[in-house]
């Protein structure tokens, strides 16, 4: 029997192997690039899942090879670039999945922020165009004012997020999103102020469990930056089951059931605030963490769902485990990695900080203004989240990143998750 899974984040292919083992299933990983995943495979038996280099945006030639897949059970997407394509390949071949539609309202960030003002959980509508930029600036200056955030419909790793203070902000971002290639439409949103975290939700049938709060540190203005995340938040007594019933409205809203969301919101002064729904498990070390910091692998929920069984962590006592943190680590300039320096001091720090590649030496790095141009993570426990960030903190500044400059530009591609 087996369950395919379309590409995957960086990180969680060895705890989804053991998941899959679990229930008896081989897990096969289609890819259209296997060294995306080095790290995690270097770590696994050679004969531990199955790997196939294939053309992952290719849905017909998808089609065709999983319908040659014996024993084939369910299949898995859990990146925003790969989504769609797997919600069309579970409809066209009747396997365990949600409804294509849902999954392209969840991946259109200004019409999930239509539908959730419609239904009065969220304050500010989304402006969008409906022929030219300069359009786009006039109904923003009108309808909602600034400060606003100017991205993509189906942005990922805060690619393509200007925040607009004033107008001539709004005119560079204007003039720079113009010249982008995005992978969905420009529209603009309400800035909401306040410190940013993200739910980690698994729902089933109607039902939504909190899992547990990620911080989400962000960059000075006016950049979106992701640098340092813990799990879980404390939360003061009663917040969290608040907070577990207001995202459970947020995802009925959208009609959005029976997988893990990853939730961004602001804490304002007059309560949360979504900044955006995403259909899937955390990315970076958010998986990693809440297995180590549950006492359980979330993963076997993500088998579960694949074969359309209800997942025993919706009910499940978690043991728990130590809170985690980890900063991701950028270089000072872009350029050809040359290397990373500082990593044999990590040894004897508390916390247990290890290092997690993501880059290797002679990758380009050209965006450090957004999670494109971080080079690894440098992951600490401790008793709290609070206790693990102030570890990792202490970790990563012992490490640096390092570049020379390019000779020529290297062309952008697109891999993994």
């Amino acid at each position: 029997m087996s369950v395919v899974c379309l590409e995957s984040l960086t990180f969680g292919l060895r705890h989804l192997v053991r998941a899959a083992d679990a229930f008896g299933e081989r897990l096969l990983l289609l890819t259209r690039d296997p060294s995306y995943y080095a790290y995690e495979l270097e770590r696994l038996p050679a004969d531990a899942l199955d790997v196939v280099d294939t053309d992952t945006f290719d849905t017909d030639g998808l089609a065709d090879l999983l319908r040659g897949t014996p024993g084939l059970r369910g299949l898995i997407s859990s990146t925003d670039t790969w989504t769609l394509v797997g919600a069309e390949l579970t409809a066209h071949l009747g396997l365990p999945g949600l409804d294509p539609a849902v999954l392209r309202l969840a991946r259109d960030k200004a019409a999930v922020r239509n539908r959730l003002h419609e239904a009065g959980l969220t304050s500010g509508r989304a402006v969008e165009p409906v022929g030219s930029l300069s359009e786009l600036r006039e109904v923003l200056l009108k309808e909602t004012g600034l400060p606003a955030v100017v991205k993509d419909t189906a942005g990922t790793g805060s690619q393509n997020v200007w925040l607009v203070r004033d107008e001539p902000e709004l005119d560079a971002a204007l003039a720079q999103a113009a010249g982008r290639s995005l992978m969905g439409r420009l529209f603009a949103e309400p800035y909401f102020g306040g410190p940013v975290y993200s739910a980690e939700i698994l729902s089933w049938d109607g039902r939504t469990r909190l899992l547990g709060v990620s911080s989400r540190l962000m960059s000075p203005e006016p950049r979106f930056r992701e640098e340092i995340t813990a799990f879980p938040v404390g939360l003061p007594a009663g917040q969290h089951a608040s907070l577990e019933k207001w995202l459970g409205d947020v995802l009925t809203a959208i009609g959005y059931t029976d997988r893990f969301a990853h939730v961004e919101f602001v804490l304002t002064a007059a309560g949360p605030e979504v900044v955006e729904v995403n259909p899937r498990i955390g990315g970076a070390l958010v998986g990693e963490g809440m297995c180590r910091a549950l006492g359980y692998n979330v993963y076997e929920a993500m088998i579960e769902m694949a074969l359309g069984r209800r997942p025993h962590l919706m009910d499940a006592d978690l043991p728990g485990g130590p809170a985690v943190a980890f900063v991701l680590s950028y270089p000072d300039a872009p350029g050809m990695l040359t290397g990373v320096s500082g990593l044999d001091r990590l040894t004897g720090l508390p916390g247990a900080p290890a290092w997690y590649p993501v880059k290797r030496v002679g990758d380009p790095v050209e965006h450090l203004a957004d999670s494109r141009g971080y080079a690894g993570i440098v992951y600490a426990e401790a008793e709290t989240a609070e206790l693990a960030t102030h570890r990792a903190v202490a970790a990563a500044n012992t490490v640096r990143v390092h570049t020379e400059p390019f000779t020529d530009r290297p062309a952008g591609t697109a891999s993994g998750g």
